[in-house]
């Protein structure tokens, strides 16, 4: 019996620490596991006996590129709790501060993670000598939405100026003056990488996924919705854990989720894309018609067109709501915390997060759930990266290795707030 294997031990372009171990016998694939061996970072456990108020802070540091996502499920969940709405200019500021960190995330995976994939380089650094005009436009769509979430939250990285009830400070509106022109460029510059990004190399993976997301019915959702899918999902999010199932596997300190009684579904862009396409600005569909991306998009290698698309929208969202904004009163709501159970579910750039909290009559938090997009994800990986060797198996070794690299990078998969590397294991065992 003939035993092949493949490492590759050091794959930046992840966030966090994993690895793929596939096993194929006679060209029959017989074992795929997405393997995330990073410590446990305990978050959950951080939150009990702490202020309900702590929450937005606390959970802001589980996530150095999607912060907001997590503050702002947190704050959702605690308003859910005390039955308290933030609305009018308040809410506005909320998902401007959204659409920071969507285009800063976005710009982040398009350019300098996952197009390096498309072209054949090993990393931006080798993009960047051939291709500098395409990762300087990457890094100035970025900065633009850095910026953004820092003049709303406070700074760039791990916000400090969100609350329960909304800010702890809310801008003037000449404080936007030089940023909304640079988000004028910047949306310039999206719809320029809408074109670029439809001129990418596609492998054939068509799939017959579960798309859910969060569904508003007046907008493109980001904060506030209920979840639906393309299969017939449409529930409230207090619902979430009489539909949804998380299960340990050994391979994985993630724990791993399905939908009852129907199994693994994707979360993301391309879910967002596919489900809410029709509230998207007339800019972004626009662009969408140009390239010929009409929904619904079932190759999730080009995932990276529906950043691209949500990247464009984002930037028209901002500028609309900076051109609309009036400085509010006060920069946030009052409300009296009440003790039971509290439900958030927002957006992140990688899919939605799910956050639910029991608070006691002290105000204190006495327990936390917090489910990411990426553990969401693990399981569809999975199913990805098998049906993909399934359909290749005959290619070279050296570039099937790659293509299951880059199946894992289609999700921009946020393991940990750090990037460290992804390591692939392959073995091919013939008769």
């Amino acid at each position: 019996m003939k035993s092949n294997s493949i490492k590759v031990d050091y794959l930046s372009r992840v966030e966090g620490e994993g690895s793929v171990y596939i096993k194929t016998r006679n060209g029959m694939v017989e074992d795929v596991k997405f393997k995330i061996f990073e410590p446990p970072r305990f978050f959950e456990a951080f939150l009990r006996g702490r202020s309900f108020s702590e929450a937005p802070d606390i959970t802001a540091r589980i996530c150095g590129i999607c912060p907001v996502a997590y503050q702002m499920s947190s704050v959702h969940a605690m308003e859910n709790l005390a039955g308290v709405k933030v609305a009018g200019q308040l809410r506005e500021l909320r998902r401007l501060l959204y659409c920071g960190e969507w285009i800063e995330s976005h710009a982040l995976h398009i350019y300098m993670l996952h197009a390096p994939d498309f072209l054949g380089y090993e990393d931006a650094i080798q993009l960047a000598k051939d291709h500098p005009e395409a990762i300087q436009r990457g890094l100035r769509i970025k900065k633009t939405g850095n910026d953004l979430v820092r003049i709303l939250a406070g700074r760039e990285i791990h916000p400090v100026n969100v609350r329960v009830g909304g800010f702890y400070r809310v801008p003037r509106k000449e404080e936007f003056k030089d940023i909304l022109e640079r988000l004028k460029t910047a949306r310039d510059e999206s719809y320029r990488t809408v074109l670029w990004a439809a001129t990418l190399p596609f492998p054939d993976f068509q799939q017959d996924y579960e798309f859910v997301s969060l569904s508003h019915p007046s907008e493109y959702p980001m904060n506030e919705g209920k979840l639906i899918s393309n299969k017939g999902l449409d529930v409230n999010i207090r619902d979430y854990e009489l539909l949804f199932h998380e299960s340990h596997v050994a391979h994985s300190n993630a724990l791993q989720s399905t939908l009852k009684g129907r199994d693994s579904y994707l979360v993301g862009p391309l879910a967002r894309y596919n489900l809410n396409f029709d509230k998207l600005s007339e800019n972004a569909k626009q662009a969408a018609g140009e390239i010929h991306a009409d929904p619904p998009l079932k190759n999730q290698f080009k995932s990276i067109i529906a950043r691209s698309i949500e990247t464009l929208f984002a930037c028209d969202e901002a500028i609309r709501i900076i051109e609309n904004y009036d400085r509010p009163p006060t920069p946030a709501v009052d409300f009296e915390i009440r003790p039971g159970f509290g439900f958030g579910c927002t957006e992140a750039p990688r899919g939605f997060l799910y956050h639910r909290y029991l608070v006691g009559e002290d105000g204190l938090i006495r327990d936390a759930k917090i489910v990411p997009p990426t553990a969401q994800n693990q399981k569809m990986i999975e199913s990805d990266l098998r049906e993909y060797v399934k359909a290749n198996v005959g290619l070279p070794k050296p570039e099937l290795t790659l293509r299951c690299e880059q199946v894992v990078r289609n999700y921009d998969p946020c393991i940990s707030c750090a990037t460290h590397f992804l390591k692939l294991e392959s073995e091919d065992l013939r008769a």
